[in-house]
């Protein structure tokens, strides 16, 4: 890519999953608006998530990233936001005390609004509507004014991001992030957790840790790291306009930013090397990712590489796969083994979520719990195999008890999918299936350390 980037050189390419607003001079104003709004987050923060992917990428540890499908506005409350965060920590804890190394926090939260779709439209009982494309463009209600797409949305998008970062900075520098208390939560999950027995041995080892560490004068009160956190944000950048109007300049290196997120991604469905989306991401100087699904092969994946990390920089670009159960091992060691032979630094991460939708007999999209469980084993042998580091792991969970994938401890089956299913568009892990997959993925970890055996801090994670 020789030609010059800007903010909006984007426009001069195809795009793709991007809605057509028919008021164009109120779209403009929306944008001119927004690019006046102060940032969501700060280059210096996004300069701080690369350096902690950056030890992700040489092994030195790993990423967690999970939130909703897709936000909405009428979901929008504190409670949910802090349940969010409490199961969110609670799988961090059992991931750290496994993995015996730091777990990167990366929440798809605070921006999550936007989904691409298979077709532009759908059609009900002969009726034909422009298809729903999350919150920030049109509404989920059947109706033509609800889904026609509706510029000043983006404002309300800004608005509620603002006001969920800031309880989130709350929570992480606030108390509410003390391992203590996360630690007591953890304990409340395995005494409830039909598999209770499975994961006590887990949750007394941290026990006698923390208690270990009071014994020697190491507690919240005398190291602040005890009871904070550092908790990012991450979407899916679709609507690049509202992208672009976020976009600044860093006042201390000259570089451009996206503030709308300390990370953000592209996914499957507008990777094109030579589109709109490829372009906006290889100026922006945020950590980025990349979703990987089965039609994309090594040759495509370098070029996209070269694109979008030509410097090589360690913590800058995540594949993120999404293959499908079935499809890893067709898929996966090709393109890992394309890039080890190249020596590109990059975090392998895996999204068991996407590849495993089905559509159940009752008629609800649904994700089967071990299938789920199943992709995540065959990263994990992929890397094995290949003697690479497979380095994060990213869901679509909610804090509440929602029944929307089946499976899980609980077994929940199609007849209990209609009982809370509340998703707005595609099926989420619970509270519960998410820290049963975090003690699972725990086990992972462990056995991932024990055959690296001692390693030696590289570069890249000094």
């Amino acid at each position: 890519m020789t030609t010059r980037w800007t903010p909006d050189s984007w426009r001069q390419k195809p795009v793709a999953q991007m809605p057509t607003f028919a008021d164009a001079d109120a779209l403009k104003a929306v944008e001119a608006q927004l690019a006046g709004f102060p940032p969501l987050v700060f280059a210096g923060e996004a300069r701080k998530l690369t350096r902690a992917l950056a030890k992700v990428s040489s092994g030195d540890a790993f990423l967690l990233q999970g939130g909703d499908c897709a936000e909405s506005f009428a979901e929008h409350s504190a409670d949910n936001i802090r349940d969010f965060f409490r199961v969110f920590m609670q799988m961090a804890v059992v991931m750290t005390f496994a993995a015996a190394s730091p777990v990167v926090k990366v929440g798809r939260v605070a921006g999550q609004f936007a989904k691409p779709r298979s077709s532009d439209t759908e059609t009900i009982d002969g009726v034909e509507l422009p298809s729903y494309r999350g919150d920030i463009v049109n509404d989920i209600d059947f109706t033509p004014v609800s889904r026609e797409p509706d510029p000043a949305r983006q404002l309300m998008a800004y608005r509620q991001s603002a006001a969920t970062l800031n309880l989130l900075r709350a929570f992480s520098a606030g108390g509410y992030a003390n391992l203590d208390f996360v630690h007591q939560w953890m304990l409340g999950f395995v005494k409830d957790s039909p598999q209770s027995g499975r994961y006590n041995d887990v949750a007394n080892r941290i026990s006698e840790a923390l208690d270990f560490m009071r014994a020697c004068g190491i507690d919240p009160e005398s190291h602040p790291e005890m009871r904070t956190t550092d908790l990012y944000t991450s979407h899916e950048a679709l609507l690049l306009g509202y992208e672009q109007a976020l976009t600044r300049v860093d006042s201390t290196t000259g570089d451009y930013y996206a503030t709308s997120g300390h990370m953000i991604w592209i996914g499957d469905r507008t990777r094109q090397p030579d589109h709109a989306h490829v372009e906006y991401f290889r100026g922006v100087k945020n950590p980025i990712g990349l979703k990987c699904g089965p039609s994309l092969k090594p040759d495509g994946l370098m070029e996209l590489i070269e694109i979008l990390n030509p410097e090589n920089i360690p913590g800058r670009l995540s594949l993120i796969c999404r293959f499908g159960a079935d499809k890893v091992f067709d898929s996966m060691p090709a393109l890992v083994r394309a890039v080890k032979k190249a020596g590109k630094s990059v975090v392998w991460v895996c999204d068991p979520m996407h590849g495993n939708t089905i559509k159940s007999d009752s008629g609800y999209k649904t994700r089967p719990f071990d299938r789920i469980l199943q992709e995540v084993k065959h990263f994990f042998a992929v890397h094995e195999s290949e003697g690479t580091y497979a380095g994060g792991i990213h869901l679509e969970m909610t804090g509440r008890n929602v029944t929307e994938c089946t499976g899980g401890a609980r077994a929940l089956s199609d007849a209990d999918l209609h009982d809370r299913y509340h998703t707005y568009c595609d099926p989420r892990l619970n509270a519960e299936q998410a820290i049963e997959m975090a003690f699972l993925v725990s086990d992972l970890l462990k056995a991932q350390r024990q055959s690296r055996g001692p390693r030696r801090p590289s570069l890249a994670a000094e």
